[in-house]
């Protein structure tokens, strides 16, 4: 579904990655990797088409990222951010349905399809019975959760998610990521996504991209690239490894 064809990123003369080359496909779930300011957002930005490589090129569905018009990406494609602007004055059921804005024409509204769309979603999210909150009225992780639900309604194959758990308490980040993880695992569906928190990529993920601080990349199964060793350098970090069933869990030693 997405191809990352020799892909260099540079930001103020430094390489965050030199030649980076994977195929992502159908049904897998990748998770970014890196320390801070390793190139994990450029990255992602750059896989939603947000800002051209330096050098290289990024294939949606074999064809050049660029060669799709906006709405066509976005039917494709959804992105979440990082950080959104938190004033707008909108309600809570008005930014879900944002989502639907790619597939609706130029002077078209939402339908109640779409609004019914939108209010499962959401209620998905646990968010039943805040349709009419107003967004700045909202605590951040509910906030992240309304995000994430607008990113749902929007129902693009492949999605790019940036730090999806960033304010979500433990509940809501195993809820969210098993949520995410079971949808990646439906026909010709793929995530991308960025996050800190190496036992939540290890629990979840099947792929991972290491962003170490040369620039140089390591990328493929998640059990092949993802060992303490590899970790501790990444991080900069002695690492303590635990067992968890048969799964490896990292704490700082």
């Amino acid at each position: 579904m997405l191809e990352l064809r020799d892909l260099t990123l540079a930001v103020a003369g430094r390489r965050l990655c030199d030649g980076l080359s994977a195929r992502l496909g159908a049904g897998e779930n990748w998770v970014i990797l890196g320390a801070n300011g390793s190139g994990k957002t450029t990255l992602l930005h750059t896989l939603a088409g947000l800002r051209a490589p330096d050098s290289g090129q990024v294939l949606l569905d074999e064809q050049p990222l660029r060669a799709y018009s906006h709405r066509a990406r976005a039917r494709r494609l959804g992105v979440l951010l990082q950080d959104y602007e938190s004033s707008l004055p909108a309600t809570v059921l008005e930014m879900a349905l944002t989502g639907r804005h790619p597939h609706l024409g130029r002077w078209q509204w939402e339908d109640e399809a779409g609004r019914a769309l939108a209010e499962k979603t959401l209620a998905t999210m646990d968010l039943a019975g805040f349709e009419s909150r107003l967004l700045p009225t909202l605590s951040g992780g509910e906030r992240r959760r309304a995000e994430i639900a607008a990113l749902l309604v929007q129902d693009a194959p492949l999605c790019l998610l940036d730090e999806p758990t960033n304010h979500l308490d433990l509940q809501h980040q195993v809820d969210v990521l098993a949520l995410l993880t079971a949808r990646a695992r439906e026909p010709g569906h793929l995530n991308v996504m960025v996050l800190h928190d190496i036992n939540l990529a290890l629990r979840f993920g099947t792929h991972a991209i290491l962003l170490f601080s040369d620039g140089t990349t390591l990328q493929g199964p998640m059990a092949d690239v993802v060992t303490r060793e590899r970790l501790e350098q990444l991080y900069r970090c002695r690492l303590r490894e635990v067992r968890d069933g048969e799964r490896p869990c990292y704490l700082p030693a």
